[in-house]
């Protein structure tokens, strides 16, 4: 338990000191609150679906977790390139907790930056119908993280140019968000969108965040959480058995 302990502070340790990364990772998410959000909140209401800066906050939280723990691959590559990872895999402890260590550090850092977003929404108006319900919003929020972690360390274990782990995360990246339910409601969409959107992990996240939040949902809770934590174990499995397959 101490080496993941260890390899987790170290990740808190180096997003600390990052403070550029920290504020570049929420830009984006933070463009697409403002512009959509405040844009579009006058055609949202005029269909009668009331707020769309309440609809839209669930999502964007849910971009800002997934843009940040989907590259997390990037630091196992870094280390097995500067021999961390080399150093690290010859200790007499097991792969296993040394990927539990920097990936918990990866699913944190993302939560974290969630939660931060999450405060700018509400200094920017948005308003969760129960704060009791937060609670829940950070459990969705970190089953995302590890998910969408455990996927990039997964793919980091196998890949070992940085270029192609980017063209392969940006490949999966942009369609996981856009072909989500984050920026639009699932009824009325054409049904292959929502064939795909069903298909997408990322509408269970958004649709548990946005049932937590704003009390509004496509699918039933028990549904969002059922998908969710398949397929976080059936992720969690494949970064394990990649892991301990890696050649630092």
């Amino acid at each position: 338990m101490n080496i993941i302990y260890i390899l987790w502070l170290r990740q808190m340790k180096k997003y600390r000191r990052s403070g550029i990364r920290m504020v570049l990772s929420l830009v984006q998410p933070l463009v697409y609150f403002l512009t959509l959000g405040f844009g579009f909140n006058a055609l949202f209401q005029q269909a009668g679906r009331g707020s769309y800066i309440q609809f839209v906050v669930p999502g964007v939280v849910a971009q800002t977790i997934l843009f940040t723990s989907i590259f997390w691959g990037v630091n196992i590559m870094w280390d097995k390139q500067f021999g961390f990872l080399k150093e690290t895999l010859v200790a007499p402890v097991s792969r296993l907790k040394v990927m539990l260590g920097g990936s918990l550090g990866g699913a944190t850092i993302a939560v974290i930056q969630g939660c931060v977003l999450f405060i700018i929404a509400l200094i920017f108006g948005f308003h969760p119908y129960s704060w009791t319900m937060l609670l829940l919003t950070l459990v969705v929020m970190s089953m995302l993280a590890v998910t969408m972690v455990s996927f990039s360390s997964g793919v980091g274990s196998v890949v070992n140019d940085m270029q192609a782990f980017m063209a392969i995360t940006n490949f999966l990246v942009i369609p996981l968000f856009f072909l989500s339910s984050a920026l639009f409601p699932l009824e009325g969409v054409p049904k292959v969108m929502k064939a795909i959107a069903y298909a997408n992990p990322l509408t269970y996240a958004v649709d548990a965040m946005r049932a937590s939040l704003v009390n509004q949902s496509h699918f039933s809770l028990a549904t969002d959480l059922s998908v969710m934590l398949g397929t976080m174990l059936l992720l969690f499995y494949f970064s394990i058995y990649r892991f301990k397959r890696i050649q630092a």
